[in-house]
Formats: structure tokens, C-alpha cells, sequence
């Protein structure tokens, strides 16, 4: 069904702006035969003035995307395309993928421009922009292919010391080598920046581009293969929505339909590391890498939509099913294997280890929002809400300049800071255009009905059916969310229009939506809420009111100045998980409103957060603290201590009790490096006591950076495990080693139990040749132990050695790696 005309700048991150025939910045006519039912109503038309969102947004503008643009020239992303295009001389610098970095902080960029907040800053900005786009439209081959890597090699007139990207030196040999997904962000930057400012300059670089891709790839062409790394549908579903040019819908199509099936193709099946084991339709699970497969659920959302085939629609509602019971973190994070930045098995959500890579979290983002447009349901809010305010917020400091490529919901020892810059800084580019366009979430229209999905203080003049005809409708939000549940929406518009606001969730009495909850709140938990218009109560928790989707639709003959008065009481709420999640087994998660909580070291006086136990019953309060990381609220409580008794059988325990803070878990990491967990032990089982381990001082040689994983307790759950934690001899290969504890007082030994680190198939780590113990004696000098049991060196599990008990200051193991191999460990204990 054809759709009316839409506002300009409607819903710029979907694309959903188009032109028929020739492309124009003032024709904003739809020319696709299929849309979304419901339309985002565009951050251009959405002011924040206020309010928990309203730093970040300045600090996207002001800090990050200039932070980003200067790194992007620091690390040559930009110079690369003035050498590409023959305006400077010199090497590729970087990874192979880099171009993309800076096609997302130009679409940042292009949202910043749209807003016009500051005229002069954005005629600088606008300026800057075009000398970064003549360098990219330099760098653009003849025939439309754009890929800078490739095109500097090639070029080289001597080609020694020149990065070679993937594939070689011709074009589309590596399903790997990113072509595909560079140019896709390249299809988003234009789209963003063409509407942001009328210019062609960066769309015309994109569509030359978009038409050799269209020349180059389907069936019966000269590729025949699907991306590696998706991106390039959403890119040209936007451009389709743009143009009306059908090929671009065609070929989003194709490298969507060509996933899992090897006949013709140019190259083999990929697996499912990028989604390529079975046709797109076919698949029922979230699998391999989490950006590539949320970029992908995207893309298939986005071709669902404009064709009207509603089986790419019921492909991704199983998938993300699947994602919503089985694989989704408490603080909404997706991708529990660092390994291959993948989704894991069901039910496999290790803290410690957790990936939640902070573009997966955008990519979930960008998935559910398009799941709402074509459903209307709020559980797709649920999660948005959940990942806004913990998983995807954690991902950036408070600053906008330090940054989290993994956002793990565990550290057991040494602590973790957010980093200027990473060789892949594929994660703080995507926050740039992310956050600058996160008010476009805010609230949505299907023709009479306005959609109010997230809540903070805000004011838009949107396009909606009022009294059967189109009108501008102004809606102001008052509120102080997160911290406080009660918000008032008040309208300025009068007429006959439907209001539809979503009770989240939490207020629900849901830790998170669906049937089959992967997490439930324990204790006192029943639904409270209430709404009320002008005063007068018309919806509650506790009088049988029903929600559509989660939504209470309020339609009547409104009058300017009428508000909603909406009543989410926040309470402090225990979280537990599914009992098949061993990783948080016994354990309990604090969460307040939408807010996830965490303990850092810092704000309670043990020696290791894990040693506490928090009984069901402990009272908890949340208290404001204005001057702590930014104003912050926290929850206060006490908790139990326990500590193994010296010289006692094994759990035989002290105790004492001991006051904790916990903050929210977007703002950890921004004080002292060190301990920091989601999850604290409400059962004896889950808690780590005390021991002697916590007092134990770690020697090793000065180039090992991170000895005090061998102590953290904790080892790989599984032999496919590749990434946890460890304490490594690496680039040191084939050399005799050592490593020490050190006892703070005299203390009798008598056994160790060591978990090597091995790495084969896939590193240069192994278990070492040979090992020994030693201890150091009351004048310093390093003796072997006393007839040891053995000194084994075993894969996957502990090698437990006996010895004849001694007393001493400090133990030594000293290895001998094998030749031409370095070596490590996971554990390492002792008794």
C-alpha cells in the first residue's frame, strides 16, 4: 500500500525519506510501494533541553564527534583517501576496514548539522566536511569502486612495505576483506548528509558506487556471493527509499537471499560466523558474530517492509525470540563469546568474559526499533530501554572522549578503563551517529495514533491524523527518568487524536518481556502503575486496566494544555536468572526503574567484592548523590563477608557484615581500576571467601601485563573457550620463565594446583616442556620443594602437585617453554 507524503527528514535513520525520479532535497515524496506501519518521528523534530539525556547529547556534538574526526586524521583513515585519490603521497595506514570508521562519524556529523543548534560551529563543521568528502570522492575509482586499501596498493609505484588488504591486489577476492560493508556505511554517511544539507557531493559518490555494486554482483554477474560482513543492505535500502531506484531494493535482496546457499555463488558457503549456514529464512537462531548477524536482522527487517514479504518479518521474529529467552544479558548485551565477537550457545552468559561489543548493542538497537515499526509492540522498547540505559551506555564515558569496546558485567581482578582510540574503532564511531540521532526514538505515528516510547524531558511538533485530517501536534515531556517514574506529557495541539504510552516492563512487574523470561524479579513484585489525564485516574496496575502491546491507548477530543500524568513507582528490585545460566547461578542482579546496578571495589571495605553474600532480605535504599559521576542514584545496604578460617576444613567460614554502595552500571570505570560485578552472591554456593589468595602478591618478569588473572578464581567453562582471562609468557618463545607468589607473613604450603593456558590451533601458546617449584627459604634463596607428586601439564584441567609441607615467604614455579612456543596460565592455586 502506497503511503502518503512524509514530513521532511522523517525518520532519518530508516531512510524512510524518498523522491521519485530525480534525486532532490525539497521533494520528499515516498517511492516505495511498501513501508513500516508506523513512522519514527525524526530527532530533527525532537528538542531535549534537559534532563539525563541532554549532556550526552551535547557531549556527542562537542566532544566525541570532534574527538573522533582528529583521530581519524591522527591514525591516516582520512589521509588514506587523499592518497587513494593521488592528492597525497604515501602508505595505507590502518586496518584494512578503516574507511568505514569515517562514514559513520560523518553521519554523526550530518546530525549534527541537521539540528542547527550553533550557526556558526555548523558552518565550520559543513566546511570541514566537504574537504573530508573531495579526499573520499578523489579516492573513488572510475567505474564507481571505492575501497581506499586496495586502490593505494595498486596505484604504488613500488610496491615493497605496502599493505596489501585481503584478497591481494584484486578487487572482491576476499569475502572477508570488507568492500561490502565499508561501502554501506558510505550509502548511511550520504543519505544523512544529503538531507542534512541539499549537497550532492557525498550522495553522488554513493550512488556511482551503489550502481557498480548493482553492475557487479547477482546472479548470472561477475560476483556472486553475499557480504562477509553486512551493512550494505541497510545502506541500500536507504538509497532506494532516496532515489526510487528499484536495483538498490533488488540488490539488498540478493545479498540477503544468496545466505546459505552454495550453488553459482563465487565463493563457498562462509558458516555461521557470519550467518551464511542456511538461507536467511531458514534460520531459527542468533548465531556467530553478533554485529554482522544484528546488522543482517536489520537489513532483513528494512527488505521486509519495502517489499512486503512478510517471510523476512517471520524469520527475524524467531530470531530474536531466540535472542530474548535464550541469549540476552540482564543489562540488555548480546554476544557472550569474545572469541568470534558471537552469540553463544543458549543460556551461555559468562560475566567475566562477556563481549557485549558496544556496536552490538546499536546493531540490537537499530534491529528491535524496526521490529516495533512493523508491529507496534512494546517489548521492542523493553529491550531498547534496557540497552540505552546499561549495555550501550557503558560503552562511552561521561566525558564522550574514553570508550568500551566490550562491555563485560564482571572483573574479577585488576580492573578495566575505557580507551581514547582502539586499531578497530569500529565502536566509538558508531556511538557518534548513534547518540546524535537517539531522540528519533522517542516517539512514533501510525496515522491518528502517537506512539510515546521513551521517556525523558523533551518537546516535538510531529505529523499526525487529528480529527481525520493531518496536523501538527506539539507534545511536551516533563520528567525526571531514570531516577523517578513520574513523567507528564502535556499537549498543545487541540482535536481528536489517540496517545499511546508504553508502561514499561519493570513497572509490568517483568524483568524482561516475553513468555518464556530468561530473568524474573524475586521478593515483593507486583505490576504498579497508574495514569491519569488532567488528575482524574484512567489506568492502573491494580483495576484490571488492559494494555495493547504494552502500550495504554488513550483516545479522546483533546484540549491544548491537557496532560498525561503517568505513575511508574520505582522500587528496588532483585533480579535473578534462569538456573540454566550456570554463570549466575546463586546470584542476584539490583535493578531500579531501568537501571542495572553494579558493586566496584571502591565502594565497599573488602578485600574482593566476590566474597559477599546479599540475603533476600536486606533492606536496600536508594539514595541521590548529586556530586558522584555526573549525580547518580545509588543503592546502599549491608552485606555478609565471608572468609576461610586459617588452618580450617573447607568451608568452614568467618563472617561479618559489611555496608556496600552499588552505582549504576553505565557508570562504572570511571574512578579506580579494579574489582566491579553485576551479580553478587545471594547463596553460600556462589560466594568466593576469602583466603589467603587475596593477601598473595604476584611476581613475574617486567614484560607480562596481565599476572593477575592466574588468581582471579575463575577458568575457561569450556574447552572452546578461547578468550578468558589468563596470564601469558607471549612473545617470549622457547625461554625458561618464572613466576611467583608472595605470602604476606611465613605460611605453611603443601600443594599446588595449575590450569596452563594453551592456545593451539589458533595462537602460539602451549603447555610449557618441563616445570618445577620451588619455595624460598629464611635467607632468601629459591629450593626445590620436597619430593613433589608430580609436575603435570595437561590441557583443560588442574595439574595438582603434593609436596612435602614447608614454610615459607614465597613459592616460584619456573618453566621451560617448549621450543618456539611461548606459554601461560589460567590458575593457579595454592594449599
Amino acid at each position: 500500500m502506497r503511503k502518503p507524503l512524509r514530513a521532511f527528514f522523517c525518520a532519518v535513520l530508516l531512510g524512510t525519506v524518498s523522491v521519485i525520479g530525480a534525486v532532490s532535497a525539497t521533494s520528499p515524496v515516498s517511492a516505495a510501494e511498501h513501508e513500516y506501519n508506523i513512522t519514527p518521528v525524526p530527532f530533527t523534530q525532537v528538542k531535549v533541553p534537559d534532563g539525563f539525556w541532554k549532556p550526552r547529547l551535547d557531549a556527542v556534538q562537542l566532544e566525541t564527534i570532534p574527538f573522533s574526526f582528529r583521530k581519524c586524521e591522527e591514525t591516516g583513515r582520512i589521509s588514506n583517501f587523499a592518497k587513494a585519490g593521488g592528492l597525497e603521497e604515501g602508505k595505507f595506514q590502518g586496518i584494512f576496514f578503516d574507511d568505514s570508521d569515517v562514514y559513520k562519524v560523518i553521519e554523526g556529523a550530518a546530525y549534527v548539522l541537521a539540528l542547527k543548534h550553533d550557526a556558526e560551529k555548523n558552518v565550520e563543521l559543513d566546511k570541514y566536511l566537504d574537504g573530508v568528502i573531495a579526499k573520499i570522492a578523489a579516492a573513488q575509482e572510475p567505474d564507481g569502486y571505492l575501497y581506499t586499501s586496495r586502490t593505494i596498493y595498486q596505484k604504488a609505484k613500488n610496491k615493497e612495505g605496502q599493505y596489501l588488504p585481503p584478497g591481494g591486489e584484486k578487487r572482491w577476492t576476499n569475502t572477508g576483506g570488507h568492500e561490502l560493508y565499508c561501502v554501506g556505511h558510505l550509502y548511511e554517511a550520504a543519505y544523512a548528509h544529503y538531507l542534512a544539507t541539499g549537497k550532492r557531493n557525498l550522495l553522488d559518490v554513493a550512488l556511482k558506487s551503489a550502481d557498480h555494486i548493482c553492475a557487479t554482483f547477482g546472479v548470472g554477474k561477475s560476483q556472486n556471493w553475499p557480504p562477509g560482513h553486512q551493512e550494505i543492505e541497510i545502506g541500500l535500502a536507504k538509497l532506494y527509499r532516496l532515489t526510487g531506484k528499484k536495483e538498490y531494493l533488488d540488490t539488498a535482496k540478493y545479498f540477503l537471499d544468496i545466505r546459505g546457499k552454495n550453488e553459482g555463488r563465487t565463493y563457498g558457503i562462509y558458516g555461521e560466523y557470519s550467518q551464511d549456514h542456511l538461507p536467511v529464512l531458514e534460520q531459527k537462531e542468533a548465531v556467530g558474530h553478533s554485529v554482522r548477524a544484528c546488522y543482517m536482522y536489520t537489513g532483513m527487517a528494512d527488505v521486509a517492509a519495502l517489499t512486503g514479504d512478510k517471510a523476512y518479518s517471520d524469520a527475524i521474529l524467531t530470531i530474536w525470540k531466540d535472542v530474548l529467552e535464550r541469549k540476552l544479558y540482564v543489562t540488555g548485551g548480546v554476544g557472550s563469546v569474545p572469541s568470534h565477537e558471537a552469540f553463544g550457545p543458549a543460556f551461555y552468559l559468562p560475566n567475566d568474559t562477556a563481549y557485549c561489543e558496544t556496536c552490538a548493542q546499536i546493531a540490537t538497537i537499530f534491529w528491535a526499533q524496526r521490529m516495533f515499526l512493523d508491529s507496534g509492540k512494546g517489548e521492542y522498547f523493553d529491550v531498547i530501554d534496557k540497552i540505552l540505559y546499561n549495555a550501550m551506555l557503558s560503552g562511552i564515558n561521561l566525558e564522550g572522549n574514553r570508550f568500551f569496546y566490550p562491555n563485560v558485567l564482571e572483573v574479577p581482578v585488576g580492573g578495566r578503563e575505557r580507551s581514547p582510540w582502539f586499531g578497530c574503532s569500529c565502536c566509538p564511531s558508531n556511538l557518534c551517529r548513534f547518540l546524535a540521532s537517539m531522540p528519533g526514538y522517542i516517539y512514533a505515528v501510525k496515522n491518528d495514533a502517537i506512539y510515546v516510547n521513551l521517556f525523558t524531558n523533551s518537546k516535538t511538533e510531529l505529523d499526525a491524523e487529528v480529527g481525520g485530517k493531518s496536523a501538527k501536534v506539539t507534545l511536551t515531556q516533563k520528567t525526571n527518568y531514570p531516577w523517578d517514574g513520574k513523567v507528564t506529557v502535556t499537549t498543545e495541539t487541540e482535536g481528536r487524536y489517540t496517545l499511546k504510552i508504553r508502561v514499561p516492563d519493570w513497572a509490568r512487574a517483568e524483568a524482561v518481556p516475553g513468555e518464556n523470561k530468561l530473568y524474573t524479579f524475586i521478593g515483593q513484585n507486583a505490576p504498579n502503575w497508574k495514569i491519569a489525564v488532567n488528575g482524574e485516574n484512567i489506568g492502573t496496575s491494580d483495576s484490571g486496566t488492559k494494555l495493547d502491546e504494552g502500550y495504554l491507548t488513550i483516545t479522546r477530543d483533546w484540549k491544548a494544555g491537557d496532560a498525561v500524568q503517568l505513575d511508574f513507582p520505582m522500587s528496588v528490585k532483585r533480579v535473578i536468572a534462569d538456573e540454566r545460566v550456570e554463570a549466575d547461578r546463586g546470584k542476584v542482579a539490583l535493578q531500579r526503574g531501568p537501571i542495572i546496578f553494579c558493586v566496584e571495589q571502591e565502594d565497599v571495605d573488602t578485600e574482593s567484592i566476590f566474597s559477599l553474600l546479599l540475603a533476600d532480605e536486606t533492606e536496600l535504599t536508594a539514595k541521590w548523590e548529586p556530586e558522584l559521576l555526573g549525580g547518580v542514584m545509588t543503592l546502599c545496604g549491608e552485606a555478609t563477608e565471608f572468609a576461610e578460617k586459617k588452618d580450617s576444613e573447607k568451608g568452614d567460614w568467618t563472617a561479618r557484615t559489611v555496608k556496600f554502595r552499588a552505582i549504576p552500571y553505565y557508570a562504572w570505570a570511571h574512578r579506580r581500576a579494579d574489582q566491579m560485578t553485576v551479580w553478587l552472591a545471594r547463596t553460600r554456593e556462589a560466594v568466593r571467601p576469602l583466603s589467603m589468595m587475596n593477601n598473595v602478591k604476584i611476581a613475574v618478569p617486567d614484560f607480562v601485563q596481565t599476572p593477575n588473572y592466574m588468581k582471579d578464581g575463575t577458568i575457561p567453562p569450556n574447552e572452546q573457550e578461547r578468550n578468558h582471562p589468563r596470564m601469558h609468557w607471549w612473545p617470549q618463545l622457547g625461554a625458561s620463565l618464572w613466576m611467583e607468589y608472595r605470602f604476606p607473613e611465613e605460611t605453611e604450603v603443601s600443594a599446588v594446583e595449575i590450569y596452563w593456558f594453551d592456545d593451539r590451533d589458533y595462537g602460539a601458546c602451549r603447555v610449557p616442556e618441563s616445570w618445577r617449584l620451588l619455595y624460598r627459604d629464611t635467607d632468601g634463596n629459591w629450593l626445590p620443594v620436597q619430593n613433589p607428586s608430580g609436575y603435570g601439564t595437561e590441557l583443560y584441567k588442574f595439574n595438582r602437585t603434593t609436596f612435602t609441607p614447608v614454610k615459607t615467604s614465597a613459592l616460584r614455579v619456573e618453566i621451560q617453554s617448549q621450543e618456539k612456543w611461548a606459554g601461560g596460565v589460567y590458575e593457579w592455586k595454592v594449599e
